[in-house]
Parts: C-alpha cells; sequence; structure tokens
C-alpha cells in the first residue's frame, strides 16, 4: 500500500498554566496569530498560516507537557488511510477518525514511548501546501 505524503509537523498542542500569558507571549514575542478561540481555555494560534499551535489551560498545579503533536496531511481522505495503516500495524489508536466543528479531520494514535501524534487534514494549513 502506497501511503499519502504527509506535510510535516505543522501542529503542536500544549498544556499551559497560564492560558493568558502563554497567548501573550506565542502572540506578543513570537507574533503568531489567533486562528481560532473555541472557548475561554483553548485557543488556536497560527504563524503566518503555515504552523497551528494550540495552547489548552492546563489543571492547577499540574505540570506543563506536550500534549500531542500533529502530523499535517494534505487530503481529509488522507487521515483515513493513516488510520488504516498505523491500525494494521497494531499502533495503539487513542481516538478515531472523526470530522472537528472547524472542518479538519484526524484521528490520535500513540508512538512506542506513548507520545500521542495526531494525523491531520487541517484546512487552513493542508491546502496552502
Amino acid at each position: 500500500m502506497s501511503l499519502p505524503e504527509t506535510l510535516g509537523i505543522r501542529h503542536v498542542a500544549l498544556f499551559v498554566s497560564d492560558l493568558g500569558r502563554a497567548e501573550a507571549f506565542y502572540r506578543g514575542v513570537l507574533g503568531y496569530q489567533v486562528e481560532w478561540r473555541p472557548d475561554p481555555d483553548n485557543v488556536y494560534l497560527t504563524a503566518g498560516g503555515q504552523d497551528n499551535l494550540a495552547l489548552h489551560k492546563g489543571s492547577p498545579g499540574a505540570e506543563t507537557r506536550l500534549d500531542h503533536f500533529g502530523i499535517v496531511l494534505r487530503r481529509a481522505a488522507d487521515v483515513d488511510a493513516w488510520h488504516a495503516h498505523l491500525e494494521a500495524a497494531g499502533t495503539e489508536i487513542v481516538k478515531p477518525p472523526k470530522t472537528h466543528r472547524d472542518g479538519a479531520r484526524s484521528f490520535y494514535a500513540k508512538d512506542p514511548d506513548g507520545n500521542v501524534l495526531q494525523f491531520i487534514h487541517h484546512p487552513p494549513i493542508s491546502d496552502r501546501s
């Protein structure tokens, strides 16, 4: 089976201890812009439409950590092809493919060390490449 080409790792999601402070840093210091704010505990930032950085409010007192990183795919159908491939390889699937409210389509799987990867077709990024 020939797998669809990936467009690289252009999406990272972080749990942060102070959402306002983190947003101020990424926007004010690094120049990211708000792409989407679905609720008060989450904000999605972009850098020139090429990257997507998700900031998620962490639990009080919790250690800040990586939530997951995303591997960007060109087409929504590529999400399903990768899901079938990883499932056939015995990879642990965390969440099956679904289409999100913002039009993205993705699924989540774990690498051998337990890191969570999101295979995602995210139109603002995928459609630019």
